[in-house]
C-alpha cells in the first residue's frame, strides 16, 4: 500500500450533535484513540500507516454507550456517522412492508454499521443493540475529506464499500442454494471463525440474538431453526443449552458449507 505523505493541511474537526435516535444513549469524549485501540487489526485502522493512523486519531471521535434493545440509528434516518463496534453485539434489521423484521446482519466488535446510508444520504436498515454495547462514531465527511487528500486514504474508504458487498453475496447465497442444515451451518461457522480472530473459543459461545432472530436472517421459519439446532445436537455436531452452543465437530460443520460452496 502507499506510504506517500498527507500534503494538504488538516484542519481540526467538530464533532456534530448526536442524531435523535442516538439521544438516549451516553455520550463521552473518546479517549482511546484508534492508534492505541486494541481492535485497530480489525476496524477502521486496517490497512492504514502510522502517519494515516494519526491523522484519523486527530478526528476526535466520540464514544457511546449503546444498552441492550436500544436503537442507534433507524431506517429513514439521515446518514451522518459511520459506527465502529467497540464491544458487544448489535443487529441490523429492515421493515418489510407488511411491518414484519427483517434481520439483514449481526455485528461485533471491529466491525463497522451504517455504510447503508452512503447511497441515499439516508439508512437503509436500522442497527439495535442486542446486549449492552459500545461504538464510536466517525464523522464520513471528516473521513472524505481525509480520503480525498490521499490515495491510500481513498482505497481504505473502497475496501470498507467492498466489505459491505461481499456480506450482502454471502447473504444471497444462504438464502438461495442451501437447505435448512446448511444454513444453520454457514452462520455457526461464520460466527465462530469472527470469535476466533477476536481471540475467543472458535467452539464454544453464547449466542446473542434469538431462534426467531436466526431465522429472520437465514430465512428460516422459528420452528425450522429449533428443529434443525436440534438435529445437530443428535447428530454430535453440537452441545446445545438453551442459547450456549459447544461446537462439537468443528470439521463436520465447514464440511458441509464446502461442499455447497465448490
Amino acid at each position: 500500500m502507499s506510504t506517500a505523505t498527507l500534503q494538504a493541511p488538516l484542519r481540526a474537526f467538530k464533532i456534530t450533535p448526536v442524531p435523535a435516535a442516538a439521544r438516549a444513549t451516553s455520550v463521552s469524549t473518546l479517549q482511546t484513540q484508534c492508534s492505541s485501540c486494541h481492535l485497530r487489526d480489525l476496524c477502521l485502522p486496517c490497512g492504514m500507516n502510522a502517519p494515516e493512523v494519526e491523522r484519523l486519531d486527530s478526528l476526535m471521535f466520540t464514544r457511546r454507550r449503546v444498552a441492550a434493545g436500544q436503537t442507534l440509528y433507524r431506517e429513514g434516518e439521515k446518514f451522518q456517522y459511520i459506527y465502529a463496534v467497540r464491544s458487544g453485539t448489535f443487529k441490523s434489521s429492515l421493515t418489510l412492508a407488511d411491518g414484519r423484521e427483517q434481520v439483514s446482519g449481526f455485528h461485533m466488535a471491529g466491525e463497522l454499521m451504517g455504510l447503508d446510508g452512503v447511497a441515499q444520504g439516508k439508512h437503509a436498515s436500522s442497527a439495535i443493540a442486542l446486549e449492552d454495547t459500545e461504538i464510536c462514531a466517525i464523522p464520513y465527511s471528516h473521513l472524505n475529506e481525509l480520503a480525498m487528500q490521499n490515495s491510500n486514504m481513498q482505497h481504505v474508504v473502497s475496501r470498507m464499500m467492498s466489505r459491505e458487498i461481499v456480506r450482502e453475496h454471502s447473504l444471497m447465497m444462504l438464502l438461495g442454494s442451501m437447505n435448512a442444515e446448511e444454513r444453520l451451518a454457514a452462520f455457526l461457522l461464520n460466527l465462530s471463525q469472527r470469535l476466533k480472530t477476536r481471540g475467543y473459543s472458535a467452539s464454544e459461545f453464547h449466542l446473542r440474538m434469538s431462534r426467531a432472530e436466526i431465522g429472520s436472517y437465514l430465512g428460516m421459519k422459528l420452528e425450522t431453526v429449533s428443529r434443525t439446532f436440534s438435529a445437530f445436537q443428535q447428530q454430535g455436531v453440537l452441545e446445545v443449552d438453551k442459547r450456549h452452543i459447544r461446537v462439537l465437530d468443528l470439521d463436520r460443520l465447514a464440511r458441509a458449507v464446502e461442499m455447497r460452496v465448490h
